[in-house]
């Protein structure tokens, strides 16, 4: 069986993103077009379906470290906040979209809510093998070298 685990994690994210968006399970919120993804950013994301592949994010993150909470998700997505010639220091990310991306998916199914953090359900996991398995298969027929993996 196919899981997560057996895929490259950019694979994996971009087609779960691509099915997210047409699913339409997920919507971008109104603030998302203008909002920074961290304190530690000069600007919006560039990519316009950047909150597709976000929510892919998080739903893959929640899948391997689950139970997980807003606050460890803002460490795993922060970066190195420059202040001019300051020393860098390391800065979280937004807990708004965390927050937002969690509540989204746990309202599309995915993901459900415990005491201790996020968990995801039975229909997020098979959501999931079942892309990556897709994935496998079109990576073994496009280098027959990993076939035998």
């Amino acid at each position: 069986m196919t899981t997560v685990y057996d895929v490259p994690p950019n694979e994996l994210i971009d087609a779960v993103a691509k099915e997210l968006k047409t699913a339409g399970k997920v919507q971008p919120p109104v603030w998302a077009a203008y909002v920074k993804t961290g304190v530690y950013k000069e600007m919006p994301p560039t990519n316009p379906d950047w909150w597709y592949v976000r929510c892919a994010s998080v739903l893959r993150r929640v899948y391997i470290d689950g139970p997980v909470g807003v606050s460890r998700l803002r460490s795993y997505y922060g970066g190195k906040h420059r202040k001019t010639v300051a020393t860098p220091h390391f800065a979280r990310g937004s807990g708004s979209i965390a927050r937002e991306a969690l509540q989204q998916l746990e309202k599309a199914g995915y993901i459900k809510k415990l005491k201790k953090g996020r968990l995801v359900t039975p229909e997020g996991q098979s959501f999931l093998d079942n892309m990556s398995h897709q994935i496998k298969g079109k990576l073994q027929e496009s280098i027959p070298e990993l076939a035998r993996y």
